[in-house]
């Protein structure tokens, strides 16, 4: 299950960790095994001193589909919550010491896309789409990004983005503030390698200021986080998000 997510740290960019989605067959849906292998390889990129940036890649066409509507499912019928495992990923985002890069190549869904919302810069190709079509599957808005999305692009294309799921090219990215820099797909990779080798190559502690600076408390966030976990758990429990769930499953 771990080979769904690969974690390394190539030679060819010294202090890069790379976390990759790996799940090409099932358009990188994320499973509670990949998100703990996530979670972990943040906190051990905080303790170790030889990592200074961790780059999110996905495979060529899709960056992640979201979270794996099976679990979610399992959560209806079982009448469970959001699991731990989600929770303690999101956690590790929102508190990295370190910059955080993500590079995008085509699909980035649900939390594929709000993961973005939280990385200090983010490469997408030009063929990239964005969606969270969290309300069309009887749910809400996660990762903190009720709190974060109308500050970055204000009231209504937040709401046209977490509520009404409209999707947005690479284009309304960059101009909602999503991500950084379009780039044609075959680029991916290498952008955002080199992106995360320059910020590996600064003088860490000044850097570390400078983004804790830019970035702020991160406790309204962690709160919000909270908040949206309460709402999605007790949304996964209603018949409404069943029906929606086991609807998208006979697609």
């Amino acid at each position: 299950m771990t080979d769904h997510i690969i974690v390394e740290q190539p030679s060819t960019h010294p202090g890069v960790q790379i976390i990759r989605f790996n799940r090409p067959e099932k358009k990188n849906a994320i499973t509670r095994a990949m998100y703990r292998t996530m979670a972990e390889a943040l906190k051990a990129a905080d303790a170790d001193t030889t990592i200074r940036a961790t780059a999110f890649l996905g495979t060529e066409g899709c960056f992640s589909s979201g979270n794996d509507l099976n679990d979610f499912l399992a959560a209806a019928v079982g009448g469970g919550g959001l699991e731990q495992e989600i929770l303690d990923f999101l956690y590790a985002l929102v508190k990295a010491e370190k910059p955080v890069i993500s590079g995008v190549d085509g699909l980035a869904i649900g939390i594929g896309t709000t993961i973005h919302l939280h990385c200090d810069l983010t490469i997408a190709s030009s063929r990239s789409q964005f969606r969270t079509p969290f309300v069309d599957l009887a749910l809400v808005p996660e990762a903190g990004s009720s709190l974060v999305a109308p500050r970055l692009m204000g009231q209504q294309r937040a709401f046209a983005l977490l509520a009404a799921g409209e999707g947005f090219s690479a284009a309304e990215a960059k101009d909602a503030g999503i991500i950084w820099k379009v780039v044609e797909p075959g680029e991916v990779d290498a952008v955002t390698l080199a992106t995360a080798a320059r910020l590996a190559a600064k003088p860490p502690e000044a850097l570390r200021i400078a983004r804790d600076l830019i970035r702020g408390d991160s406790g309204e966030i962690i709160a919000r986080i909270d908040e949206e976990a309460r709402h999605f758990s007790a949304r996964l429990k209603s018949a409404e998000a069943r029906a929606a769930f086991e609807a998208f499953m006979r697609r």
